[in-house]
């Protein structure tokens, strides 16, 4: 009888490598939002891929950045966790990137003791010329690591490395239940697709001082009625966020509203509101409350 696996596979990076994408090329589904803006990802979110004698938890990270305030210090404490309890790291680095923007986490991973897989990323995008280039400077830079060359976006290389992800997982029973895709809850992934879509089209520093709070959300056979608060820091930022004559709030809604209703199989009603929450990203309880600061 075959013997069960099971670990924690973080990806780390710095920001804008691919890792999202490359986590939802491993799950399957669009857990986590993709835009072509830094800091994308602010949380730690789990994704879980099940087979009948694995399973693998697929960890995507924050982008490593130099904190500036205490929200992205919050961030790179999602990235030290992944450290922590990886059985698995997979490092991504893009097509011509030459180092990880934090010298104390690039430590981490040339000193491991776990498997790590590096992953040069978006080859589609370059030459033979440039990937052995690259290929070579990665191979001296961290010795102790497996090299990958892949395109997560074409889904080219993704396959091997997944397979030598499960020839490298320890032998465990499963951690979750083997229908469960991530352990997030519902309001999580309605607060990423609206933050994705104020991403998607806001500029400057509108997307990063906008946190989402979903209040209500009622689930029937047929629908789901969902109230959701975007939150912004200043009352100029509230009257942008709304448009004129709340033109920019309803496109919002409606993209967000599309991509639920993809996400859930159901048909959506969504509410959006905006309110001023002053210096959110500051303030160590306001923090903890939208789930950062869990230490």
């Amino acid at each position: 009888m075959t013997k069960h696996k099971a670990g924690f596979v973080n990806i780390i990076g710095n920001p804008n490598v691919g890792k999202s994408t490359l986590m939802n090329a491993f799950v399957g589904e669009r857990l986590s939002i993709i835009t072509s803006k830094a800091q994308t990802t602010r949380h730690r979110i789990l994704g879980i891929v099940n087979g009948d004698d694995f399973q693998v938890l697929l960890s995507d990270t924050p982008g490593i950045i130099k904190p500036a305030y205490q929200l992205q210090e919050s961030m790179m404490d999602f990235v030290k966790s992944a450290f922590e309890d990886a059985d698995i790291l997979l490092y991504l680095v893009e097509l011509g990137e030459k180092e990880l923007k934090d010298e104390a986490f690039f430590n981490k991973i040339t000193n491991s003791k776990i498997p790590v897989l590096l992953l040069i990323n978006k080859i589609d995008k370059g030459n033979e010329e440039l990937l052995s280039e690259a290929l070579k400077m990665w191979q001296e830079k961290v010795p102790n690591a497996e090299i990958f060359a892949v395109s997560a976006l074409q889904n080219f290389g993704v396959p091997e490395v997944f397979n030598r992800i499960i020839e490298l997982l320890p032998e465990s029973p499963p951690f979750y239940p083997k229908d469960q895709l991530t352990d997030k809850p519902e309001r999580f992934f309605v607060n990423e697709a609206i933050r994705e879509k104020i991403l998607m089209h806001y500029k400057k520093e509108i997307p990063y001082s906008v946190e989402i709070d979903t209040e209500e959300f009622f689930e029937d056979e047929t629908i789901i009625r969902i109230r959701s608060v975007i939150m912004v820091e200043r009352e100029t930022q509230k009257g942008i966020i709304i448009g004129h004559k709340g033109s920019a709030l309803k496109r919002v809604g409606v993209e967000a509203r599309k991509d639920l209703e993809k996400f859930f199989g159901k048909q959506i009603h969504l509410e959006l509101y905006v309110k001023v929450n002053k210096d959110w990203r500051s303030n160590e309880k306001q923090l903890r409350r939208f789930g950062y600061n869990q230490k």
